[in-house]
């Protein structure tokens, strides 16, 4: 019966160490947006990963908090309400008003990385318009050590090593 017990807890120690390599790897990226200086509201921002064809994957980060405005993000909105509790679960932080600096750590899967993926940064304003690709950049290495400028309330994006 001891030997019994001994098998069993050998079996049970490599199930779960097989567990814990399948888990995907993944690396935190500390990503610094920093705004134009526009007048107005504060902005909602959200971060998603998009795969080769061009379809969101994944919510990295959104920042604004309050729900109601999640439909000013329209692109992203429709890929929101498909799934909200497994998009959006306790990644949201304060919209960024023109001028302000937003520094947010994101988690990205390191098997996503110069795999044809991009990172969509996409922003609204109420009242105001609404930038779909206000920032993309392809997912590659290069990319996350350079300083990409945006096309609307985002001036530009740098990532660094958390």
């Amino acid at each position: 019966m001891t030997n019994f017990f001994k098998t069993l807890g050998l079996v049970l120690a490599l199930v779960i160490v097989q567990s814990a390599t399948a888990v995907a790897q993944t690396t935190k990226y500390k990503c610094m947006v920093q705004m134009t200086n526009y007048m107005g509201d504060g902005a909602y921002i959200v971060i998603s990963l998009i795969d080769s064809k061009g379809a969101y994957e994944k919510t990295l980060y959104v920042l604004g908090s309050d729900k109601k405005w999640y439909k000013t993000l329209k692109e992203w909105n429709k890929f929101y309400l498909k799934k909200p509790s497994a998009v959006v679960s306790a990644i949201t932080g304060a919209s960024v008003t023109g001028g302000d600096r937003s520094v947010n750590v994101i988690e990205i899967e390191n098997s996503k990385i110069n795999a044809g993926y991009k990172l969509r940064f996409e922003s609204a304003v109420e009242d105001k318009a609404y930038n779909v690709k206000d920032v993309e950049i392809p997912l590659t290495t290069q990319a996350l050590d350079a300083k990409t400028e945006g096309t609307g309330y985002i001036r530009y994006v740098r990532f660094s090593a958390n």
